[in-house]
């Protein structure tokens, strides 16, 4: 049971999700359209901000609570849920979690505003799951980094408030002979550095998705984010804590599908009365409600962990890996209560079932979530 503070938070943001998202995303959707305004609102109720202390622009909150919002907003759309994912866990985490004073001064208050989007450069076109193979190359001359290389699948890349993108970049080579990865802060803006157009997606129609190129881009060597040659381990941190964020986000895309086939349900009516009272369709629809259960309490506990500072890589990839296969599961079974119409995108379990898939691959796919926990394990 969530507590006062966080059941508030839920409400507000259910309440939002439900009266000013629901009306108008799909129409964005469609158009494969940013919805700044949406975002703006976002941004004056405090959501980018949450996990941030006030001294640097934030809510006072922690990552628990951005999980909460996630979760809601998921329930009605994940284009939306993804942008503030993106944008809190992927884009000022890092800075918060590894910037120097003045990066963080500089960088966060208009973050944790929603009045700029950050976004995080680490897969790349030929290597996704292996970030170890990472080509980009960062060169120290004199008192700048210059960069070269190029990004792929990077969500909040190229809007127009996005104001920095972080990058993993090879800055050398450790005495093992292996590759040294550092993160580096670019600018929009920088020369050189070019957003691609963006991609055409199944899902998350309303994010934005680009691939990024960078030709000899050149910035100041205290744009370098934490120590140089701890890029590795960053990534390693960001990704453990942004797998949380994803399970709250797959499980609001799993309750969605219940909400929406439980109203479907009671309103479709076939041979003699409504759907709901065929045993067929409740039994499809109770094992859609358990899973949901079951990856909710995945992601709480790695949530409390977090929050403990208690060890919780393994609990994340669990809850990533449940949650997210949880979300495909009652994306796919939706679709089938709702027959025909599921197949029809002003329906939003069509958009929810577009969405789903991407939620096994993105911040780490279902098998290198098994990789992450058979490796915990000692295997």
């Amino acid at each position: 049971m969530l507590n006062d503070e966080y059941e508030a938070l839920r409400q507000a943001v259910r309440e939002f999700a439900v009266e000013v998202v629901a009306p108008v995303i799909g129409d964005y959707y469609e158009r494969h359209a940013f919805p700044y305004d949406l975002i703006r609102q976002m941004g004056k109720m405090g959501l980018f901000g949450l996990p941030f202390p006030t001294g640097h622009g934030g809510e006072g909150g922690d990552y628990f609570a951005l999980c909460i919002a996630l979760e809601e907003l998921a329930r009605v759309d994940s284009s939306v849920a993804i942008t503030l994912e993106a944008a809190v866990s992927l884009g000022a985490m890092p800075i918060y979690r590894f910037g120097s004073d003045e990066q963080k001064e500089r960088w966060l208050p208009a973050l944790c505003r929603g009045e700029a989007l950050a976004a995080f450069g680490l897969t790349e076109p030929g290597f996704g799951s292996d970030a170890g193979g990472t080509q980009t190359r960062a060169v120290l001359d004199g008192d700048e980094w210059v960069i070269t290389g190029s990004k792929a699948f990077i969500t909040n890349s190229g809007t127009d408030i996005t104001s920095l993108v972080t990058v993993t970049a090879v800055t050398g080579e450790n005495p093992d002979g292996s590759k040294e990865l550092s993160t580096i802060i670019v600018p929009s803006g920088t020369p050189g550095f070019t957003v691609l157009p963006g991609y055409s997606k199944v899902g998350w129609c309303a994010s934005d998705t680009h691939e990024l190129a960078f030709d000899g881009v050149r910035v100041p060597a205290a744009n370098l984010l934490g120590e140089r040659g701890r890029g590795f381990a960053q990534f390693l941190r960001i990704l453990d804590e942004g797998r949380i964020a994803i399970a709250a986000l797959s499980v609001g895309l799993a309750q969605g599908c219940v909400d929406e086939s439980v109203k479907y349900a009671k309103e479709r009516h076939a041979f003699g009365g409504p759907i709901s009272k065929f045993q067929a369709v409740q039994f499809k629809i109770a094992d859609m409600e358990a899973r949901a259960h079951v990856a909710r309490l995945a992601y709480h506990d790695a949530a409390g962990r977090l929050l403990r500072g208690e060890p919780f890589k393994r609990q994340a990839a669990i809850a990533k890996l449940t949650a997210s296969e949880t979300a495909m599961d009652n994306a796919r079974e939706a679709t089938q209560v709702h027959g025909g119409y599921g197949f029809m995108n002003e329906f939003p379990v069509a958009r929810f079932y577009r969405d789903a898939k991407i939620l096994e691959i993105g911040e780490g796919t279902s098998e290198i979530q098994r990789l992450v926990i058979a490796r915990d394990l000692g295997l």
